[in-house]
């Protein structure tokens, strides 16, 4: 069957292939975009279609270009020149520090399903300190 045989079958089969080429399950994606394994499971089944957000992290999470996702126009994902390209844009204009260019490049070259537990491992270092969040133990509520 071809992805442009019907629009809903053909959307559906973009969706579980953007899925399976980033290796990630119905239950890790659902996961990543804060929604029921069954959600996924519906958008696949052409029971269901996700929102134009959860479309747009769908496209982010699997690593396809969002038009092609959304209506099968395009390539599925970038060629390898406009990537080389937005990468040493950000690189030069974003990016001084060679410890954050090496964060950087490592979260990039990471799969998708580690990607957000790399993201909350930063953000919990990053709170402890500044001090933003504390998390308290049992027992260290006396403690200073």
């Amino acid at each position: 069957m071809s992805l442009d045989s019907h629009p809903s079958s053909a959307s559906a089969q973009r969706i579980r292939l953007a899925r399976r080429t980033a290796g990630l399950s119905q239950a890790q994606l659902a996961l990543e975009l804060g929604v029921q394994r069954s959600a996924v499971s519906h958008w696949e089944a052409q029971r269901g279609k996700p929102s134009m957000n959860h479309l747009r992290q769908l496209a982010l999470l699997t690593g396809v270009q969002f038009e092609w996702l959304a209506t099968g126009r395009g390539a599925m994902t970038p060629s390898a020149d406009t990537l080389l390209d937005s990468i040493a844009a950000v690189d030069a204009l974003l990016v001084e520090d060679p410890q954050e260019r090496r964060l950087l490049a490592a979260f990039r070259e990471a799969p998708a399903q580690a990607r957000l537990p790399l993201l909350e491992l930063a953000e919990q270092l990053a709170s402890q300190r500044v001090g933003r969040t504390r998390h308290r133990t049992p027992g260290s509520e006396g403690l200073a």
